[in-house]
C-alpha cells in the first residue's frame, strides 16, 4: 500500500472495509475481529472520524505492542499486517486483516461482523450460522445426538423412494442403505435432515400453526402440524385449499374448470421454500393465517443478513439453501423445480392471475410471505362516481384517487398516477394534500401497507 492510497480511502471514508480511529483501543481490536468474520479490511490509525490526519507518534515498538495485544485478546488468535507512514509529519499505521477462513473469530468471547461502516455484535445464533457457513455445510447435515435410527420410519423412507423412482430415477437400495448414500445417516446415527423428513412420531421441530381467521383474533378453524416435512408439504396445502374459495368456470367445452381464488402454483412454491428455508434450530413455530382477502406464511429464519429485500425482489442474489440436505431431497421428490427461481415464480403465478403483487418481508426472528386476493387489473376507464359529499377544494384528480382507492386500496402512486393520467410528482403532490385534510391514511409500511380511505361523512 502506497502514501497514495492511504489518501485514497481517506476521501473514500469509512466504509464496510475501512474505519478511521484516531488512537489504538478495544475499538480497534473489534473492528479486526469484525473484518476477520466478514471480508477483511483496513483500520488506519492516526486518522479522525472526519478523514482528520492525527499523529499516534507509534513507533516500531509501539506497533509491535499493539500486535501482541490483538493476538493474545483474539480466539483464534489474529496477527494483522502493519504498515507505518508519515503524512504531512504525521504518523499513520496501517493495520489490515483479512477474512478469517475457519469462522467465527472472539476478541475476549464475543463475536462481531462488519456490515456497512458499522461493527455487529453477533447474536448466538448468528455465531451458529457463521460456524456452519464455515464448514460449506448447515444445520440439517449435522447429527442428531438425542434421537436415534429407531426414531425412524423405514417405510417413509421406502415411500420416499418409490416416489423418486416414478420420476424416472432407477433407487434400488433398500431404505437403510439409501439413508446412508445420501448421508442421511453416518457411524449410525441421523442427520437432522433424517429425522425432519422421515420421523416416525410427531415432534416439535416441525410445528406449523395454521387457522383460518375470520378477524385477526377470531379464528373460524385451527389444526397444528408435527408430522415429517414430506406429509406437511400435502397438509398445509390442503389445509389452504379447504379454507379459500373456488369457482366452476363454464365455457362450454366437454368439461368445466375451476379457478381458485388464489394460484394454487404460487402456494405450493410458497410453502416448499417454507420447510426448505426454515431454521428449525430456533424455537418458533412456523405459522400460516387464511383470512378473507389474504394468506400469511410465516416461517422462523429471517433472510441472511447480507441479504436485504431490494436484492431478494432483483433476482440477482445468489440462493443458498438453509438446508441443503433437505433442498436436494425435495429436488429430487420434485417438490422444489431448481433453487433461487421461488421467489421469481411467486411474483410471475400471481401477476398471471391478475392478483396484487405478494409482499416478503422480515418480520422479528422469522420470514414472511402475504398472498392478496385482491385484483391488480387496471380498470378500463376511471370511475365516474365521485363521493356524495366532498369539500369545495378537493380536485377532480384528488377526487378520482379517492374513488380509486376504494376500490383497490393497495393501489401504488405509480398505479394511481397512470390511471388518473397524471405524472408520480403530481400523484405525490395530490397524495400529499389528501393526506394533509385527512381523506387518506396510510397504514403499514410502504410495501405492505395500504391505504385507508375516510367515509363520504367525513
Amino acid at each position: 500500500m502506497t502514501e497514495a492510497d492511504i489518501l485514497n480511502l481517506i476521501i473514500a471514508g469509512e466504509n464496510e472495509t475501512c474505519e478511521f480511529k484516531s488512537s489504538f483501543n478495544a475499538e480497534t481490536v473489534e473492528t479486526l475481529v469484525a473484518y476477520a468474520n466478514s471480508k477483511g479490511g483496513n483500520v488506519l490509525v492516526g486518522v479522525t472520524d472526519n478523514g482528520t490526519l492525527r499523529d499516534t507518534k507509534a513507533t516500531k515498538e509501539t506497533v509491535q505492542q499493539w500486535i501482541n495485544e490483538i493476538k493474545t485478546k483474539t480466539t483464534p488468535q489474529l496477527i494483522p499486517d502493519a504498515q507505518t507512514f508519515v503524512i504531512d509529519n504525521k504518523t499513520i499505521v496501517v493495520l489490515y486483516i483479512a477474512e478469517y477462513p475457519i469462522k467465527p473469530v472472539a476478541v475476549r468471547g464475543r463475536y462481531y461482523k462488519r456490515i456497512g461502516n458499522s461493527n455487529h455484535l453477533l447474536s448466538i445464533q448468528e455465531v451458529v450460522n457463521l460456524h456452519i457457513g464455515a464448514f460449506n455445510t448447515s444445520w440439517d447435515f449435522y447429527l442428531n445426538s438425542h434421537y436415534g435410527i429407531e426414531s425412524l420410519s423405514l417405510t417413509k423412507v421406502q415411500h420416499a423412494i418409490d416416489l423418486m423412482n416414478k420420476r424416472g430415477r432407477n433407487i434400488d437400495d433398500d431404505p437403510m442403505s439409501f439413508l446412508y448414500k445420501n448421508d442421511l445417516v453416518r457411524d449410525d446415527k441421523i442427520s437432522n435432515a433424517a429425522l425432519l423428513l422421515f420421523t416416525a412420531r410427531d415432534n416439535v421441530f416441525t410445528t406449523i400453526e395454521m387457522g383460518r381467521f375470520q378477524t385477526e383474533i377470531i379464528i373460524k378453524d385451527s389444526v397444528r402440524s408435527k408430522s415429517d416435512l414430506i406429509n406437511q408439504f400435502d397438509e398445509v396445502i390442503a389445509f389452504v385449499k379447504k379454507h379459500i374459495n373456488k369457482e366452476i368456470i363454464i365455457s362450454g367445452a366437454s368439461q368445466n374448470s375451476e379457478r381458485w381464488q388464489y394460484p394454487p402454483e404460487a402456494i405450493r412454491e410458497i410453502v416448499a421454500n417454507m420447510l426448505v428455508h426454515r431454521d428449525y434450530s430456533l424455537s418458533s413455530d412456523s405459522i400460516v393465517k387464511v383470512f378473507d382477502d389474504k394468506i400469511e406464511f410465516y416461517n422462523p429464519g429471517r433472510l441472511p443478513e447480507n441479504v436485504s429485500i431490494e436484492d431478494l425482489l432483483s433476482f440477482k442474489q445468489k440462493s443458498v439453501p438453509r438446508n441443503k440436505l433437505i433442498a436436494d431431497f425435495f429436488k429430487d421428490l420434485g417438490i422444489i423445480e431448481k433453487y433461487g427461481s421461488g421467489i421469481k415464480r411467486i411474483i410471475s403465478f400471481c401477476n398471471d392471475y391478475g392478483l396484487h403483487p405478494p409482499t416478503f418481508e422480515n418480520l422479528s426472528d422469522g420470514f414472511m410471505v402475504t398472498l392478496y386476493a385482491i385484483s391488480n387489473r387496471v380498470p378500463d376507464k376511471v370511475p365516474d362516481k365521485v363521493p356524495d359529499k366532498v369539500p369545495d377544494d378537493l380536485t377532480e384528480n384528488q377526487i378520482k384517487i379517492i374513488e380509486l382507492l376504494r376500490e383497490n386500496n393497495r393501489l401504488s402512486l405509480a398505479e394511481l398516477g397512470k390511471q388518473v393520467g397524471i405524472s408520480k410528482r403530481k400523484t405525490l403532490d395530490n397524495m400529499n394534500a389528501l393526506k394533509k385534510n385527512g381523506w387518506v391514511e396510510r397504514i403499514g409500511n410502504p410495501k405492505s401497507g395500504y391505504w385507508k380511505v375516510k367515509s363520504n361523512e367525513h
